[in-house]
């Protein structure tokens, strides 16, 4: 089965990626976008995922995977949403800003860029690579 590569979006005053690698795991609940819904529930389990500071530091800074593939989302009270369950796998060795992502020619059209209110989204294997080389992941 292919590698799939996303990431996902959040303010790190709400959960900065320090908290998540402290719990270790994480259920991804509360996302209300029907987009992002569908990205949700197309994440396998081992599919690599990016995890960007939102609104304050505007930057990708760690690597997680996903360890459970959807289901429904505990704390939604009506409608159909869904959540899976990430784990923290390493943080980036340099975190790579939103201004370097728009100015890259590989990242530019990155749907972070794109869909810029989007909080989970596909990013596709080159755009994985060059995130890797610019965080200085080997």
């Amino acid at each position: 089965m292919a590698q799939h590569y996303w990431l996902v979006k959040q303010e790190p005053s709400d959960y900065a990626w320090s908290a998540f690698e402290k719990d270790g795991r994480a259920a991804w609940t509360g996302v209300r976008n029907y987009a992002a819904r569908l990205h949700l529930r197309a994440m396998a389990v081992g599919d690599r995922v990016a995890y960007y500071h939102s609104n304050e530091g505007k930057e990708v800074v760690g690597v997680a995977q996903v360890v459970r593939t959807a289901y429904p989302d505990p704390t939604a009270d009506e409608g159909d949403w869904s959540a899976v369950d990430l784990a923290p796998l390493h943080p980036l060795k340099a975190s790579v800003p939103l201004t370097v992502i728009k100015a890259d020619k590989v990242l530019k059209d990155m749907a972070l860029v794109k869909q810029s209110r989007l909080s989970v989204m596909p990013v596709t294997p080159a755009q994985w690579e060059r995130l890797m080389e610019l965080g200085k992941v080997g």
